[in-house]
């Protein structure tokens, strides 16, 4: 199928296709699964289970492209970018859309996103002098020494669910910018987005097999970690799959950078200002309906700021309007699958058996005229064990656990118990509050007055304990690191050095 073909299908009529060597293609799969709108639960289309086959064939093609694409001048490689950030520009409420079509978030929260995956275009498009190397005359007589980047080859980028638009893009122009091919696997739930960014991808004219696209589960991950071509694989999933993907790669000789799962608590201390607080620990506990690796999990507060934080964000949850994400009124949609709100569900009612107090129970709600959509409402629990499983489970829904401490390094110790490490934060008045929280807190991405501290497209997504298995992060002068591999020459002209 044509882009011109795939272009004009409403996402109801579509199936998905994979994308190898510059041309859409019917992956040779009997099993398909059905791509469903979680507000609605209609089906949007179909996509299908690709077998190790289709990765096989997708390496194939990235590794003959490879050969050319490395020798391309960086700065013709991200000509190719330019081109492809004014299409995802044009394209923009349309991907939007598509985002919150299959992932469920609400329109605003779809655009937020797509606008981070254009920005790490932007700063990929900085290849010419991020990628550049260094070197030192004479470290001996007549010897000179250099150190210069290459690409590494053909690399496999494995997405999740939550952020169909924007994740991809933490590691694709990178790969491509700095001369590797790639492919790249969705999630089967959330297929649709990047088949329209693959329509842009195939406009902007790309030497065949630099970028590829296969569709699959677990067999195409698999087929990914194991296949002899792949020589780095980029990943962000649970922490349990990321571990695995990690062990597997690095099983297979590949270099990994594989962002797992979170816990992220938030600090309140007295003197924050409680206004802005609970807005905006309402806005990351409840924004994407919790399914984000940066939403806030548990909120301790300090002191007093127990009594007016925990009567002000019962109000927030409450108020919050629950529904279908293309409705500019809603603040937040449905969880992605049926399975998802039963274990959400689950997980709440197995608070109460551990001593935790249902503040507010979004529990099986009626959304008027979307009975049968995938809701929970935002929920707050309180008086939590912080020894209990509700504490250190990642619950990766609208759920927010309140746990009481008398001081800051109370706090921090709590913060720092817990298994994961991808984002903490801290609302205070105090300088020297926050600069305790920030030097102590065992997290990759700290927060100070901040609810969700996601980087910058030009700053690593950081991220540590068992939220990242790697070395380097996604985004910015890491994913330069981690795309390329470093090469040192060290030379001698006979004949040309003076005589001493």
């Amino acid at each position: 199928m044509n882009h011109s073909a795939i272009a004009a299908l409403h996402p109801s009529e579509k199936t998905a296709q994979n994308y190898i060597n510059g041309a859409w293609c019917t992956p040779t799969t009997d099993t398909y699964l059905d791509i469903i709108n979680p507000a609605t639960t209609t089906a949007l289309g179909k996509v299908p289970l690709s077998s190790g086959a289709e990765v096989d064939r997708a390496a194939q093609a990235a590794s003959v492209a490879f050969a050319a694409w490395r020798r391309t001048p960086a700065t013709e490689r991200v000509q190719y970018l330019f081109k492809l950030k004014a299409l995802l520009e044009d394209q923009f409420e349309d991907l939007a859309q598509t985002i919150t079509l299959e992932c469920g978030k609400t329109l605003a929260e779809s655009k937020g996103e797509l606008r981070r995956a254009i920005e790490n275009v932007e700063v990929a498009c900085g290849i010419p002098m991020m990628m550049q190397g260094y070197n030192s005359e004479d470290i001996a007589r007549g010897i000179d020494e250099h150190m210069i980047r290459q690409p590494l080859g053909v690399v496999a980028i494995i997405t999740p669910f939550n952020f169909p638009g924007m994740i991809p893009f933490w590691f694709l122009p990178y790969a491509i910018a700095c001369g590797n091919t790639c492919i790249v696997k969705p999630s089967e739930r959330v297929p649709l987005t990047l088949q329209k960014v693959f329509c842009l991808l195939h406009q902007i004219d790309l030497p065949k097999g630099v970028v590829n696209l296969v569709n699959g589960a677990k067999t195409a991950v698999d087929a990914l970690l194991d296949h002899p071509a792949i020589r780095a694989v980029s990943f962000v999933g649970s922490s349990a799959i990321a571990q695995y993907v990690y062990s597997r790669a690095a099983a297979n000789g590949k270099r990994s950078q594989c962002q797992g799962g979170a816990k992220n608590p938030v600090i309140v201390l007295p003197d924050a200002d409680m206004v802005m607080t609970t807005r905006i620990m309402a806005d990351s506990a409840f924004g994407c309906a919790g399914q984000r690796c940066l939403a806030a999990s548990i909120a301790i507060t300090v002191g007093t700021a127990k009594e007016p934080f925990t009567a002000a964000i019962a109000d927030a949850a409450a108020a919050r309007t629950v529904g279908y994400g293309l409705d500019p009124t809603i603040q937040m949609g449905p969880v992605i699958t049926a399975q998802s709100k039963t274990r959400i569900e689950g997980m709440i009612h197995h608070a109460t058996t551990e001593g935790a107090t249902v503040l507010v129970d979004g529990r099986h709600p009626t959304i008027s005229g979307y009975e049968q959509g995938y809701f929970v409402r935002p929920t707050i629990l309180q008086n939590v064990v912080p020894t209990g499983s509700i504490a250190k489970t990642e619950i990766f829904g609208p759920v927010l656990s309140l746990i009481h401490v008398d001081s800051i390094d109370d706090a921090i110790a709590l913060v720092n118990q817990s298994q994961y490490g991808n984002m903490a934060s801290l609302f205070t008045t105090s300088g020297g509050a926050a600069r305790q929280f920030r030097y102590e807190a065992e997290a990759g991405n700290i927060g100070i007055n901040i609810g969700v501290a996601a980087p910058m497209a030009f700053f690593p997504f950081s991220g540590w304990k068992a939220s990242f298995f790697g070395d380097l992060h996604g985004q910015g002068a890491h994913a330069i690191e981690f795309f390329t591999q470093t090469k040192v020459i060290v030379e001698r002209w006979h004949g040309w050095a003076r005589q001493f």
